[in-house]
Order: C-alpha cells, then structure tokens, then sequence
C-alpha cells in the first residue's frame, strides 16, 4: 500500500493495466483517487492530466468542469508549436 500510495510510477502503471484490460474494473471512486494522487505527485504531465480529464468525463457532468480544468493545464504545459 506505502508503494502504491507513494510512488506515482506504480499508480500510473496499475491505471494503464487496469484501463487496458477492463475499462470498468475499478470502481469510479477507486479511478478517482488514484489519479489525484498521480496528479498530485505529477502536476507536470500533460498525458496524465489529459487521461485523468477524459477519465472524469466518462462518469458524467459533475465532474466536467474539473476536467476541463485539467485540459487547459494540459494544453498550458504543451502550447502548440506552430511553425
């Protein structure tokens, strides 16, 4: 439990397992906290925040509007590259 709680590497590998092989095998609350905790320890990744964004959509609009603040950080931390 110390890992997991810890270690953002090993939340963000049992949140790729568990996404690949069943979508809906964690409970939403489960999903929930594990991405906090992964943003949390990871606040400069644009993929984990555009995952944990599209995450939060998928259990309906209460939590739509974190999600779109998790995006414009996303896109804050990768501007387009025009060019």
């Amino acid at each position: 439990m110390e890992e997991l709680t810890f270690s953002s590497e090993a939340i963000v590998g049992m949140l790729r397992t568990k996404l690949e092989e069943d979508w809906m095998a964690l409970p939403a609350w489960a999903r929930n906290l594990a991405f906090r905790l992964a943003c949390l320890q990871r606040p400069e990744d644009a993929w984990l925040l555009r995952v944990a964004a599209a995450d939060l959509r998928a259990f309906g609009p209460d939590w739509h509007d974190i999600a779109e603040g998790l995006v414009r950080e996303a896109e804050r931390l990768e501007p387009t590259r025009e060019g």
